[in-house]
């Protein structure tokens, strides 16, 4: 039996369509998962680029497949037409957006496929749900959007107009278009600002993931800012719950919003943000601890300094999820990485 297949037994019947892109993603995955096995029907999209290896991707999408309530399509967010024709097709009732170009690094190197897929793509979505009307579209933002603030914990009332890479320009502009559509034509939308999200299945360009294979095969990680560094790592588990409990949790239109004494990351349209993260920053060097326990060997660590396009700390204020759907992440790091780690030696067949 491949590593994490879930019983496909279903605890409610089908209630609604639910469309998930990149659904061949780390979090799509998880979350069409819980879904699936859940009965709801799930719809996919995904490109399966090669932004990392796609055999994990397409392994992913067998687990998947397994439900016969899935259907899949190997589909671009660029493509307007062929994603609109998904909508018509299925009578899409939530969507949950996670279809992105990832990578704060890589925004340096290839800005282009930034604005394709977080800007274009998101576009496609956002006309899609216009032309096909949807009871709440909630998508992926990132905890990237707070740049430089020193302000912590990072709280939705906190300025965000001082990004520090293109990923985090291109997800607040995300925010942005959100809002005009939910005003325009009363979409009812969620964004969602992930905080350092990691687990079993993870994205290899992840540092608690390349860590782990570098540790394993003996070959020096890069520890940047020589180690001081703060991350809210938000294991995988809490950031599917918190999504499942907020897809009936639409926004609505408050006529009475005043920006002077209402939080911004509310409005006049039916329009919300949240954060979704651990609300409690790690620092680099105990989470590199931590894996080194884990794997059962230590690392060999090159100090550099700090790169391009990062910030020291990140660190979530949740009050607003905990008020609103009961949030309450409940995975340490040390259970986490020890999950995670359980997972990637099963996966890649390691032994120590």
């Amino acid at each position: 039996m491949p590593v994490g297949l879930i019983n496909n037994m279903y605890e409610d019947r089908v209630i609604k369509n639910i469309l998930i892109t990149g659904v061949s993603g780390f979090v799509g995955f998880h979350l069409a998962n819980k879904l699936l096995s859940q009965g709801h029907a799930i719809y996919g999209i995904d490109n399966l680029n090669g932004y990392y290896e796609t055999e994990l991707k397409l392994n992913r999408l067998n687990l998947l497949e397994a439900f016969p309530n899935f259907k899949f399509y190997n589909v671009d967010i660029k493509n307007n037409d062929l994603i609109d024709n998904i909508f018509k097709l299925n009578e899409i009732n939530y969507v949950i957006n996670l279809a992105a170009q990832a990578g704060v690094r890589y925004s340096i190197e290839n800005p282009q496929a930034y604005m394709d897929s977080n800007m274009q793509g998101f576009l496609n979505i956002l006309e899609a749900c216009r032309n096909n009307p949807v009871e709440h579209l909630i998508y992926a933002s990132s905890s990237s959007v707070y740049g430089g603030n020193k302000v912590a914990p990072f709280s939705t009332n906190h300025n965000v107009d001082h990004p520090v890479s293109l990923y985090a320009a291109t997800k607040k502009s995300n925010e942005l278009m959100a809002h005009t559509y939910s005003h325009l034509y009363g979409i009812p939308t969620t964004g969602l600002r992930f905080f350092t999200v990691y687990g079993p299945w993870g994205r290899p360009d992840m540092a608690y993931f390349s860590f782990t294979k570098d540790i394993i095969e003996g070959n020096p990680i890069k520890v940047f800012n020589h180690g001081k560094m703060e991350r809210d790592f938000t294991y995988i588990d809490d950031i599917v719950e918190g999504i499942i409990k907020l897809i009936p949790k639409a926004p609505k239109a408050n006529p009475e919003w005043d920006e002077v004494t209402d939080s911004t990351s509310e409005s006049f349209a039916p329009y919300k943000i949240y954060n979704i993260g651990n609300n409690n920053p790690v620092s680099l060097m105990q989470f590199i601890n931590t894996l080194e326990q884990k794997i059962g060997k230590e690392a060999v660590k090159v100090y550099m300094d700090m790169q391009p396009g990062d910030v020291h700390r990140t660190y979530a204020d949740v009050t607003d999820l905990v008020r609103d759907i009961e949030f309450q992440p409940n995975t340490s790091i040390d259970e986490g990485l020890g999950k995670f780690v359980d997972w990637y030696k099963e996966y890649y067949n390691v032994e120590l």
